[in-house]
């Protein structure tokens, strides 16, 4: 189990500033991932602004929740506690499987407890998806950048940077540099767009 407070600019960029950023800097990791999102009957998640996943990878899973942070330490970025547990992949497909046959699934571990105290309804429905390509780069300032080309149900594709640090101020200035070179620039449209909300929005 971990609990960690994460912090990241996220925006949606064209597919050829996409491209650029991909191969103006070294690739570390590469690799893809498939998000999984659950909700209750009534919604009980998406109405506090909680998103409830099962992330799976080639060889390896986790179940997560994203909840609001009640004492930010910044304004102009995303910013949420992520509870996580590790799952078997064998178990993460197994609970896929009856969520993709119409059945719902109970959690347990960390993010089971964390609802079992907040929430009462602890029946969870499969709501739906999305897949990641993700490439991990070593940005300007030695600063990870996350590029990401998402798909989702209905066959649109997105493609993201996220820049994740626990020092908003690197973020900014990493970000205001990437700006400049690469000639995008940060709008409401396509600023701090959960991948969930979007998810939402191409479900078929």
């Amino acid at each position: 189990m971990s609990k960690n407070r994460e912090i990241e600019s996220k925006t949606i960029l064209t597919e050829d500033i996409f491209n650029k950023l991909v191969n103006a800097f070294f690739n570390k990791e590469d690799f893809v991932q498939t998000n999984y999102y659950f909700d209750s009957l009534n919604h009980s998640l998406k109405s506090n602004n909680i998103a409830g996943r099962i992330r799976i990878f080639s060889d390896k899973a986790e179940q997560t929740l994203k909840v609001p942070e009640k004492n930010p330490l910044q304004v102009k970025f995303h910013e949420v506690i992520e509870i996580n547990d590790k799952l078997e992949v064998r178990d993460a497909k197994s609970l896929v499987k009856q969520a993709e046959a119409g059945k719902a699934i109970k959690f347990t571990g960390s993010v089971g407890a964390y609802l079992s105290k907040n929430f009462t309804d602890q029946i969870f429905l499969l709501q739906t998806w999305s897949k990641t390509h993700r490439r991990l780069l070593n940005g300007p300032q030695n600063c990870e950048l996350t590029l990401d080309k998402t798909t989702y149900p209905d066959g649109y594709s997105d493609y993201e940077l996220e820049i994740e640090n626990s020092n908003p101020a690197l973020i900014k200035k990493v970000l205001i540099q990437l700006e400049k070179e690469y000639h995008f620039k940060q709008a409401a449209n396509r600023t701090n767009q959960s991948k969930i909300g979007r998810a939402f929005a191409h479900k078929k």
